[in-house]
């Protein structure tokens, strides 16, 4: 090990030695000094403040800090050796069993009554007792009997404040604690990123102060100036990358696409069997005028199931189509894309049928591209797109595949843009000589903070208004566990509706046998759970149970394209009473009559799949109901979960709340580029002020220096904290 200073670049092997170093990198990815200084306490625990041991779950990975109560020796039953059985106890009334096997009377002297210690590893059951098996420790302070512990780790937790370090069970917190401390003692700070300038006006301590501070807090304010100034440095970073982006792209030349009079947009408004909501009206202003300029619209439109987007995208790609280019609809699934394709073709009339009979004059053609079409339709279809004849192509990511090539590809419309990849959306970009519009929609409400942070360089309209003739729904939960009766009533429910002529959907979290797959959650049964309920298991019982003599459909992801299809037509036409489907139904499938929903296992669900999936009925005149079927009991958090979802149909309330129970890691896509997020401290949620400060400092910065080259450390701090790829995504929303 050296004793030169280390810097950011210092590898940790010659630092912390070979061993530890090896530790780190293999089991929490750590391989040089930067690394590790940027590896942050969880949270800080305080000698009179400890982990309330009550709220801890079996299978869970933790450090408690708590203090000796007793100790037990006995007999190992099935095999030669003693047990022995610590009691540890948190001042809360919460108390833990410790497990040693073979004989160690060493530590039954050492873990005597009275003394506290850290104890780490993974929390298992026993005869209804909470337990971890063979933890490793550290114990704290002095022994019991006034004795001073001397050793090198127990002074790492000397200070009031103890950081308790996220930690891999080959590597525990404190072994972290103290490899930070031999860093952090011959460790040279980099120059600091941030502008003096910034720094002032927004009262941050230096980066030097603030590493130091969030390792060994020398009190708790301290520490929230630390945390503070770190949280300013991610938010900043991101805020910097998306307002550098935006800067580019308005940079960018993309062709000018203005409304002409008397085209088919004329036409099509005409022809509209009801008014447009005023929110409509208005959105299409603001994309009628990102269309006429020369630089590429960038814009995000969101608004709940039924708020109408699809008719403000239907008029953009008019627009674009009356100035002579071609707009593109990709949506995620083929049903979604063969729905579009009819309400489109419905919508349009003869204003889609150039070249047939009783076409309207400057009529187009609408074609639909997926990856089931024949040889013969597909080679067809092709043709009229790269001739320029299909005005308007609607289609999956097939559409990016090679082969499918547009005349002018002037507006590219993404439906639910999370179901895409960055890769796919610049395929598809591609296919353009210049940089085509983007239209992204929603029907997932984005609260203001993320917004701000994943969707920064995206200029935002929202549809808050549904329009007239749709009901409200109405949701409830049911208790099955509890209440079975409710079960059964939820079924003669779903009789009673269909009995007046309507129809239902009944959705379950899994498909049935073999491997999950992006639309069924894993099966979560390590803790002794039983695997979610499947669509092919659900199926038969309820045809042959409470639903005997309705005539039932399933509808999932493993089926062929054409059966999904006929499946789904079949429900729309009205010759299904009952879907029993996987969230394939979840974006947007369009079904009038539908007016009872009734979800299985509905805490297997995100609250805001929830809230989209409800979207799916009550699209009628009828009014809506969608019954939520759980068996998490009272006051557990994924029964409050339902609860909220049952009490609103406010999107933007209920986004929040799944913000607040997602890890946010996943909202800046850190799953999206498998990379190791290093946004570890901003809460999106906790966090809204300081971000929006960030982003209005971010602004007049890069007004004055687009490309960061009179501030180098920050341009690499930036490029530090978000990576290329994560840029990337973010740029792509």
């Amino acid at each position: 090990m050296t004793s030169e200073p280390a810097t950011m670049d210092t590898p940790l092997k010659k630092l912390v030695g070979e061993k530890t170093a090896k530790a780190l990198a293999s089991h929490l990815d750590m391989h040089t000094a930067g690394d590790l200084i940027y590896h942050f306490p969880r949270r800080y625990d305080e000698r009179g403040e400890h982990t309330d041991i009550r709220s801890l779950d079996v299978g869970e990975q933790v450090t408690v800090l708590a203090q000796v109560q007793r100790t037990a020796v006995r007999p190992m039953r099935q095999r030669r050796g003693n047990l022995l059985e610590v009691t540890v106890g948190d001042g809360s009334g919460g108390v833990l069993t410790l497990t040693f096997f073979g004989n160690q009377a060493w530590r039954e002297r050492e873990l005597r009554p009275g003394r506290w210690g850290l104890f780490a590893g993974k929390v298992t059951e026993f005869r209804g007792k909470r337990q971890l098996n063979g933890p490793e420790y550290v114990l704290l302070g002095e022994g019991g009997d006034g004795e001073a512990a001397a050793n090198e780790e127990v002074e790492e937790f000397a200070g009031a404040l103890i950081p308790v370090y996220p930690a891999a069970a080959a590597v525990p917190t404190w072994v972290i604690a103290r490899c930070v401390r031999v860093v952090l003692d011959t460790f040279t700070p980099p120059e600091d990123p941030l502008p003096a300038t910034v720094r002032a006006a927004r009262n941050l301590i230096g980066i030097d102060t603030a590493l130091r501070e969030i390792h060994r807090p020398s009190s708790k304010e301290e520490l929230y100036r630390a945390r503070r100034r770190l949280k300013w440095d991610e938010a900043f970073a991101v805020q910097l990358t998306l307002v550098q982006r935006k800067h580019r792209a308005a940079d960018w030349p993309a062709k000018s696409r203005p409304p002409r009079d008397g085209g088919l947009l004329d036409a099509f408004d005409a022809r509209l069997p009801y008014e447009l909501t005023p929110g409509q009206r208005s959105v299409g202003t603001e994309v009628a005028a990102d269309l006429a300029t020369a630089h590429p619209m960038h814009r995000l439109l969101q608004g709940e199931v039924g708020s109408g987007k699809t008719v403000v995208a239907l008029r953009a790609m008019l627009q674009v189509v009356d100035a002579g280019g071609q707009a593109a609809l990709l949506a995620p699934t083929e049903v979604l894309a063969a729905q579009h394709y009819r309400g489109m073709l419905d919508l349009l009339g003869p204003l889609a049928r150039a070249g047939e009979l009783g076409a309207a004059d400057g009529a187009t053609r609408v074609e639909l591209v997926t990856g089931s079409l024949g040889a013969a339709a597909r080679r067809r279809a092709l043709a009229e797109v790269a001739e320029g004849r299909a005005g308007i192509v609607l289609g999956t990511h097939a559409l990016l595949y090679e082969g499918v090539d547009f005349a002018d590809l002037g507006l590219v419309v993404v439906d639910e843009q999370h179901r895409f990849g960055v890769e796919q959306r610049d395929a598809l970009r591609a296919k353009a000589d210049q940089p085509p519009h983007v239209l992204v929609m929603t029907a997932t409400p984005i609260p203001r903070t993320v917004a701000m942070t994943v969707y920064g360089d995206l200029e935002i309209s929202t549809l808050s208004q549904l329009p007239q003739g749709r009901s409200p729904i109405a949701s409830h939960v049911v208790p099955a566990a509890e209440k079975p009766a409710f079960l059964d009533r939820a079924w003669r429910r779903l009789r009673e509706e269909v009995a007046a002529g309507h129809q239902a959907y009944v959705v379950c979290p899994r498909i049935g046998e073999g491997p999950a797959s992006e639309e069924e959650p894993p099966r979560e049964d390590d803790n002794g759970r039983r695997p979610p309920l499947a669509v092919t298991e659900v199926a038969p019982l309820l045809a042959e149970g409470p639903l005997h003599g309705l005539r039932i459909g399933v509808l999932h992801g493993k089926l062929p394209a054409d059966e999904k299809d006929a499946v789904m037509r079949s429900f729309a036409a009205g010759d299904l009473d009952v879907l029993v489907a996987t969230t394939v139904v979840e974006v947007g499938v369009d079904v009038p009559n539908a007016t009872v929903m009734i979800v299985l296992d509905a805490d297997r669900f995100g609250v805001s799949q929830l809230h989209q999936l409800r979207g799916g009925v009550g699209g009628g005149s009828a009014a809506g109901l969608c019954l939520l079927v759980t068996e998490a009991m009272e006051g557990s958090p994924a029964r409050e979960r339902l609860d909220a979802v049952a009490s609103t149909t406010d999107g933007f309330k209920l986004a929040e709340l799944d913000l607040e129970q997602r890890r946010e890691g996943d909202v800046l896509g850190a799953t999206q580029s498998g990379r190791r997020s290093h946004l570890r401290l901003l809460s999106l949620l906790r966090d809204a002020d300081l971000i929006r400060d960030a982003r209005a400092e971010a602004i007049a910065l890069v007004e004055e220096d687009p490309e960061l080259l009179r501030h180098p450390a920050l341009a690499a701090s930036v490029a530090a904290l978000v990576d290329e790829e994560r840029a990337e995504y973010l740029e792509k929303g």
